[in-house]
């Protein structure tokens, strides 16, 4: 999803640790508990759960590279659409990781194996669909990395499997964490309690019948945050802010990782000069996600808009051709309906593009620090309409951009940065 490369949820990267971070001795047996107190075959499927500013995430990451170091590999479900760990908001996906995570405390930008663009920062809009999601990456990761075949073969190795979930466990949140837990069947779950009883989960195997609590290995800790009276200390964290930081950071990396970007004003500036894809209208469906827009006012949501870049055919399996997958996401940066073309930018690499012919919009906006910087003129806050002309002559032409049968998208870059807006043809 985006550059292959790892890029920090901040404007530079930093591979040092941070000395800040305190690992408990109950995370520790925690974390030993699920890695090595199983057999390797089949691995453990930690279940991560708790209520807000907990630690789940912290845990996860700990827990991550415990795993790797009995396992080569290791595979993350990440269920917390609005802070994901390794996606921008707005997602849902399965990463498979192979290398220990350097900074326990910051979070990564990974390319997932397999995503969806849920399109919002929580569940509560569209509880099912958001666990038809949940349910189909994990069905993809028990057909891929979980089943074994009739023959036994080594080539298909097993791997253990780490959900995190979000911080949401009242009321439908609790409802839909238990329709997880009863579909996912985890061999070990972890819930994370805080000071406060009134915000945590219930105690013990809370989503199963009496009968078959023996069935699961679970594991209750405290949060890591304790005072000199060992009551937890909540970090009040700016869930908003922290979901900027992560789109801005997905959108540096249109630029080489060694481009002197290191504030949101640079980055504003890069993103306005930056040379968009033209994609033809005519080739795009838009869905929106969570919302009915009238078809008049279709183009004028779209503008300036994050869109999820989905591909709505393909080798899908039938269980899932509902389900468009997601390779990245988009700024649509302008529309000039006179020439049939959107201008989108994005860090997804063209070969990726190629097939993409859905684009879905939800709730992820631009961060608001991108668009009110001083000197800089955004396109996304332009009111002129006006057409933008665009040189022929600057198109990166090339024979990869020809049409064939198996192409059904035709993303081309733009050689020359558009004025942004959305542009009319009387005569259409």
């Amino acid at each position: 999803m985006g550059d292959q490369r790892e890029t920090k949820a901040i404007l530079t990267e930093n591979e040092t640790p941070s000395p800040n971070i305190f690992i408990p001795d109950s995370w520790s047996q925690a974390a030993d508990s699920v890695a090595y107190d199983s057999s390797t075959s089949p691995p453990p499927r930690a279940f991560i759960c708790g209520a807000k500013n907990s630690g789940k995430t912290t845990f996860s990451r700990h827990l991550l590279n415990t795993l790797l170091q009995r396992y080569r590999k290791v595979a993350y479900l990440d269920t917390d659409v609005g802070q994901p760990e390794f996606t921008p908001p707005g997602c849902l996906s399965l990463t498979v990781i192979d290398r220990l995570t350097p900074d326990l405390t910051v979070p990564c930008l990974k390319t997932p194996e397999r995503c969806f663009f849920f399109g919002d920062i929580s569940s509560k809009r569209d509880p099912k669909a958001y666990l038809n999601i949940i349910f189909s990456l994990y069905d993809y990761f028990c057909m891929k990395y979980y089943t074994s075949d009739e023959m036994g073969s080594p080539e298909k190795a097993q791997l253990p499997l780490v959900v995190n979930t979000p911080g949401w466990v009242k009321g439908i949140g609790y409802e839909t964490l238990v329709e997880m837990l009863k579909y996912i069947a985890p061999s070990h779950v972890v819930q994370i309690r805080i000071s406060a009883e009134s915000k945590n989960l219930p105690t013990g195997a809370f989503w199963l019948d009496a009968d078959c609590e023996k069935m699961v290995n679970l594991i209750e800790i405290s949060s890591a945050r304790q005072d000199s009276f060992n009551r937890s200390v909540l970090v009040q964290k700016d869930a908003r802010l922290m979901r900027d930081i992560r789109i801005i950071a997905y959108f540096r990396q249109c630029f080489p990782s060694d481009a002197h970007i290191t504030t949101f004003k640079e980055l504003a500036h890069a993103l306005a000069s930056h040379p968009p894809y033209e994609v033809p209208v005519s080739s795009i469906k838009v869905r929106h996600l969570h919302c009915q827009i009238p078809s008049s006012e279709i183009f004028y949501s779209l503008n300036a808009a994050i869109v999820g870049l989905a591909i709505s055919s393909g080798n899908s399996s039938e269980s899932e051709s509902c389900i468009p997958q997601c390779v990245g996401l988009g700024i649509v940066r302008g529309i000039d309906l006179s020439k049939d073309l959107f201008y989108v930018i994005t860090p997804v690499p063209r070969f990726n593009l190629r097939k993409v012919d859905l684009f879905l919009q939800g709730f992820i906006q631009i961060p608001t620090c991108l668009l009110q910087v001083q000197g800089c003129m955004s396109p996304y806050m332009s009111a002129n309409n006006n057409r933008s002309s665009i040189s022929q002559d600057g198109l990166w032409s090339s024979t990869f951009f020809k049409r064939d049968p198996h192409v059904t998208s035709f993303w081309i870059p733009c050689g020359a940065a558009y004025a942004g807006g959305v542009s009319r043809d009387n005569s259409r």
